[in-house]
This record gives structure tokens, C-alpha cells and sequence, in this order.
């Protein structure tokens, strides 16, 4: 039975469009894999790639972008509203049909030996292909971002897995990579119809799971867990469109689906006077995420009806175009 994983680079480039060419190039020159979905963004200047395959040859194509990313994009002049730590951001392997998790795990730290050693980028590994606990989640290797990394790399506790830890003339261009090994995870944002971050910032520490830190009345900082688990989230401007987002990695979406993540957001902007518009997925998802959100709004007895009341529910077409055959990884596999 053919091996399948699935690769999702995350590139700091969302409006140079002949350097995100480039970039999409190197993997679909690769004998093996499938190019997905590509999707960038001006305001967040950030490109998301989406490929499958063969173990091997994926691993490979992640390795002539990151190599071709390293080359194209200066992180010393990138401006973006998404946290981003190098030219090629997160490089995350998923397991997709007959591959284990372990297998993607080994992928990651093997290609991270060879992009740390060949092209001199310091990598750091996350998810389950971590090797240092307090590297498992991603948000805490970005913290500081790309403009944090000549003082990190000079801290035995943030030295790199992979490459020197040393912000030399290659690593000022190039910054840091993340490479790991997660299950699907979802990236949404939900739409607000303000310009006001402030309060896309407080329903984002509302919602996320790590919630926010206070200080209680004995002047001692305090962790509030938020509502929903397995959840990340940021509030965002989006100066094109006039409005922000909370914008969440849904990190299991069996537990927390893009409605339930809708509805929550929808009822805490309510309260601070706020409406939302609507919200977008970037990059794909899964089959089965839009059949439940779809059964959670109506009972139509068709998939294509469920999944078409799912996108209008969840106002998934108010930025772009959601078109479930190229949106949907089941579909685009197939």
C-alpha cells in the first residue's frame, strides 16, 4: 500500500509573487508529490504550500523550497503581521495513509540534520519530533520572533538542534527554521468587522487555550485557561481589508471544529459589541471537519449539500473564494 504524508511549508513571502514561484517550483519538480494548495497573504507577507506523497520525495521537495526560500527572501527587510522567525518559517510532515507518526518524526529530524549542515540555517524541532520538551509547542520557539534570534542563539537553552548558533551574515537573511511533526491541524480566522486589535488580542486570550495571565490581589501573575482546548490564537490587523481577526491553529479539530471555534468567537464579540463577517481557512482541511460543522447547522442528507451550508454558515467565502474541490484534502488527493 502507497505511503502518503503531507508536508506544509509556511514561507515569510506573500507578495513577491515571482519569488513565491520560485519557491513552488523546486516542489513541483519533484518526481513523487502532488502540489496541493498554495496560498499567501499580502498583509501577513506569509505563503503556505501544501504538498503529498511519498515519503522520500516529499522530504526531498521540502528541502529544494527551503533551499530556494533561503535564497529569495532577505528576513532582515520582511515586515508581516503573522510571528515569523525565518525565510522558511515552520516546515511541519503529517501522516496522511500507511505512516506512522514515528515515521514523519524521522523525516523531520533527518531533514533537519541536512538543511542545519548544508545550508547553514539554525533548526529547531517541534511537535512530536521535539527532543526538548519546552521546544513542543511551536509559539514558544517564535517567541521574539526573527528580531529576537542574535540574542537567542547566544543562550545555551535556546541552542539550535540543527546549524551553528551563530547570527552570521547567512543566518541574518535567512533566520531560523522550525521542522517537526504534528496530525492535521487547521489553520482559521475568524473575521471581525473592526480595526480595533485590542479587541481581536482580548477574544483571542478568551478563547485560546493557554488563555491569558493576570494578576490577582495578592500581585502575584496568574494563568485563566481559556474556553476552548487545543487551540491556539492571535488577534490580527488586516490593513488591506479594514478589519482584524482572531486567528487560531486548531490543533485537533475532533475536539475543537472550526463551528464550535465560529460560534465561540461570534458570542464573545457579541458581548464586546462586535460583529463577525465571516472567516477563512488557509490551507486545506479535512473532509470531515466541514461534514460536522454542516450536521451542526442543518440535517441535509447529501455530503455536497452538508459541506455547501457548512461554507455558508461559516462564511468561509467573504475574503476568498472557498471552493470545497480545491479546499478539502480528500478531494484534492482523489
Amino acid at each position: 500500500m502507497n505511503k502518503i504524508i503531507e508536508c506544509v511549508p509556511n514561507f515569510s513571502e506573500g507578495r513577491d509573487a515571482q519569488k513565491i514561484v520560485r519557491i513552488v517550483s523546486e516542489i513541483e519538480q519533484v518526481q513523487g508529490v502532488k502540489l496541493l494548495n498554495v496560498e499567501s497573504d499580502t498583509d501577513y507577507n506569509r505563503t503556505v504550500v501544501t504538498f503529498a506523497g511519498k515519503p522520500e520525495a516529499v522530504k526531498d521537495a521540502a528541502f529544494y523550497a527551503i533551499e530556494m526560500a533561503a535564497e529569495v527572501i532577505d528576513m532582515s527587510k520582511h515586515k508581516g503581521a503573522h510571528p515569523r522567525i525565518g525565510a522558511t518559517d515552520v516546515c511541519p510532515f503529517v501522516p496522511v495513509a500507511n505512516v506512522t507518526m514515528d515515521e514523519c518524526v524521522q523525516i523531520a529530524r533527518v531533514l533537519g540534520k541536512k538543511v542545519g549542515e548544508w545550508l547553514g540555517i539554525p533548526v529547531y524541532l517541534y511537535g512530536e519530533a521535539a527532543m526538548i520538551p519546552e521546544r513542543h509547542l511551536l509559539p514558544d520557539i517564535r517567541k521574539g520572533e526573527y528580531e529576537s534570534l542574535p540574542e537567542r542563539l547566544k543562550d545555551e537553552k535556546w541552542r539550535p538542534d540543527y546549524g551553528h548558533a551563530e547570527f552570521n551574515d547567512n543566518v541574518r537573511k535567512t533566520g531560523a527554521t522550525v521542522i517537526g511533526a504534528r496530525e492535521f491541524l487547521i489553520a482559521y480566522n475568524v473575521n471581525l468587522d473592526t480595526q480595533n486589535i485590542q479587541i481581536a488580542n482580548k477574544i483571542s486570550g478568551i478563547v485560546r487555550a493557554s488563555g491569558v495571565v493576570k494578576i490577582n490581589e495578592k500581585g502575584e501573575k496568574v494563568r485563566i485557561p481559556g474556553l476552548l482546548k487545543f487551540v491556539q490564537a492571535m488577534g490580527v490587523h488586516l490593513k488591506e481589508h479594514n478589519i482584524t481577526q482572531v486567528s487560531m491553529n486548531l490543533l485537533n479539530y475532533k475536539v475543537a471544529p472550526p463551528h464550535v471555534a465560529f460560534e465561540e468567537v461570534k458570542k464573545q464579540a457579541g458581548v464586546l459589541g462586535v460583529r463577525v463577517t465571516g472567516s477563512e481557512i488557509v490551507g486545506l482541511v479535512p473532509k470531515e471537519a466541514l461534514l460536522t460543522a454542516g450536521r451542526f447547522y442543518s440535517k441535509e442528507p447529501s455530503e455536497e449539500r452538508i459541506i455547501a451550508v457548512a461554507v455558508e454558515r461559516l462564511g468561509l467565502s467573504q475574503l476568498n473564494k472557498f471552493i470545497p474541490g480545491k479546499k478539502v484534502i480528500e478531494y484534492m488527493l482523489a
